[in-house]
């Protein structure tokens, strides 16, 4: 049997060797490429994708009141983020998440899915270190803690409307925290961090900017006396069943505000389910016409630039003046009175036969000498001016009007300064909310003379024939004067609505504080300043002196004597 020769294939041989030595060839060129050409390429290369900045959160600055009680600090909190690119790879880091902070995972899903081509994205802010803590220790992959800070307010509700707000960034957004953002925000530090593979921080490597701390600010507030004015307004509210009402509380040497405070009110630590009405604050924000607590001013200016005298008499018989179609009423017939009468009865008819025999000049002149119609230079974010308008443009009836305090407007925080230029000695300073600021430039705009005369005739307002006698005290002197106001509405003034006022100091012979207090619309047990506003005041006013340690100066009984050592106790 004949064998057969199989051919051979040498070629195709040596071209597969071939083939196989070359890709070995340009493996190991690519090997040597790899660990030693561009070793130190690919070695920065994975330090960049394990190496970040951070940013370093800066505390805001502490509020405190003038005696060193914290009103606002930043307390520590984390917020939760993700990267999408990584989470979206590991949906259980998704469930896991969610269940630690209690959030619904599809919605969660969602809000991750519609950043899918970001690399950060937040889940929830402002969360308890615990909970921080806790997705730490999961290592959920594309999960990340930040540390932040968050506001928190010690007065709570008490001083919300003064020291106002911060949003979610830490940015201030209302009152005190507002108008000195600049002051109290710190500028945040930055650091390179190293990441695991999951993007969490393992490591600190080095601090590349420190933060730089907001400062601390010291407010004229005295915590004390805004609680008491805070309590007795509450009362006073709850008394009366009124809508709303506002206290401030002046010191007389500096123009500091030693208290504001308004109702309704809300909470600043949860203000989830705050509205804008409890959220104004209103004794810069709310104007009203201040009725008779305007008086004092009318016969100063008639001292002043008129040059009446104070022993003139006015004829207020029978108790009712028609001024074309104004008809202008008193309580009663007082007859014929003196200026001091007609404060101390409050009486409308006399105020407005005094306005009008007056240049309606030198009512507008004083009347804006004293602040109305301006700021008060408290620099508080929302304050509005009030508004009086020229003499120039007063109207026949305006002109009447303006006597008793209709045709204009003021607010709480503005009659509280007017009121300091009579305890001041006829001295107008600014209002402050920072404690033991330099003294502004003070303005004389009421003679001494004058002004002495004025406010002798606002002790009788107190008395017990003066429509305050509710504002009497029993271990302090006082002067003051009430007001009641009815609320303009559309088509006219309601005959039911008012606000009622109380404005005044004390103690009488060398003023400490000046106090307003402002209830509106009161329903129930009455609705007159007299009434309503004037023991507010009396309370708030003996209150504040004791806490300021000022000895009484009114010692009537051996209760009295008692008051005086605990007055003078510190």
């Amino acid at each position: 049997m004949r064998k057969v020769q199989l051919k051979t294939f040498n070629g195709r041989r040596y071209f597969s060797l071939g083939i196989i030595l070359l890709v070995f060839v340009l493996l190991f060129m690519r090997a040597v490429q790899l660990q030693l050409l561009d070793a130190d390429f690919y070695a920065q290369k994975g330090i960049k994708t394990q190496v970040s900045v951070v940013e370093i959160p800066a505390h805001r600055g502490v509020i405190k009141d003038r005696h060193g009680e914290a009103l606002a600090i930043s307390t520590p909190v984390y917020s939760i983020s993700a990267n999408p690119r990584v989470i979206l790879q590991h949906p259980e880091s998704i469930v896991a998440v969610a269940r630690i902070l209690q959030m619904n995972p599809t919605r969660l899903r969602s809000k991750i899915e519609s950043r899918a081509e970001k690399y950060f994205v937040y889940l929830k802010r402002h969360v308890p270190p615990a909970v921080a803590e806790t997705i730490a220790d999961s290592k959920l992959a594309g999960i990340s803690t930040q540390e932040e800070y968050r506001r928190y307010y010690p007065a709570g509700d008490m001083l919300a409307h003064v020291i106002g707000l911060t949003n979610i960034d830490g940015e201030g957004i209302d009152g005190i925290e507002h108008a000195y953002d600049g002051w109290l925000y710190g500028e945040p530090g930055k650091k390179r961090v190293l990441r695991d593979g999951r993007r969490q921080i393992i490591a600190d490597i080095e601090s590349i900017e420190a933060p730089k701390q907001g400062n601390e600010l010291v407010l004229s507030i005295d915590k004390r006396i805004q609680y008491l004015a805070h309590r007795e307004l509450k009362r006073a509210i709850q008394k009366h069943a009124a809508a709303s009402g506002s206290v401030v509380v002046l010191s007389v040497a500096t123009g500091e505000v030693l208290a504001m405070t308004n109702l309704p009110v809300f909470n600043p630590n949860d203000r989830r389910n705050a509205i804008h009405n409890q959220m104004r604050n209103r004794a810069i924000t709310d104007r009203f016409e201040p009725g008779s607590t305007i008086k004092p001013f009318l016969l100063a200016a008639s001292l002043e630039r008129d040059m009446l005298s104070l022993d003139n008499i006015i004829e207020t018989a029978p108790g009712h003046f028609q001024y074309g179609q104004l008809a202008v009423t008193d309580a009663r017939n007082y007859g014929q009175i003196t200026m001091s009468t007609l404060l101390a009865k409050s009486s409308n008819v006399g105020a407005v036969k005094i306005a009008l025999n007056m240049e309606p000049a030198n009512i507008w002149s004083l009347y804006q000498a004293v602040g109305f119609g301006q700021l008060t230079g408290s620099g508080m974010t929302g304050e509005i001016e009030g508004e009086l308008q020229s003499y120039s443009e007063w109207n026949k009836l305006q002109r009447a009007t303006i006597a008793y305090g209709y045709g204009m407007s003021t607010t709480v925080l503005q009659l509280a300064r007017a009121y300091n230029v009579l305890a001041n000695d006829g001295v107008l300073l600014p209002v402050t909310f920072i404690a033991n600021q330099d003294m502004a430039q003070a303005t004389r705009v009421i003679s001494a003379a004058t002004t002495s005369a004025i406010v002798n005739m606002m002790r009788a307002v107190v008395s017990a024939e003066g429509t305050g006698s509710r504002a009497e005290m029993k271990s302090y002197s006082s002067a003051g004067k009430t007001g009641t106001s009815k609320k303009f509405i559309r088509g006219g003034y309601s005959e039911d609505d008012y606000v009622a006022l109380f404005a005044g100091f004390a103690p009488y012979n060398n003023p400490q504080i000046v106090v307003v207090v402002m209830v509106d619309t009161p329903t129930s047990n009455g609705y007159s300043g007299g009434i309503v506003a004037a023991p507010v005041f009396a309370k708030i006013t003996e209150g504040s002196l004791r806490l300021m340690n000022v000895v009484p100066d009114q010692i009537n009984s051996s209760e009295g004597q008692i008051v005086l050592a605990a007055g003078a106790a510190k």
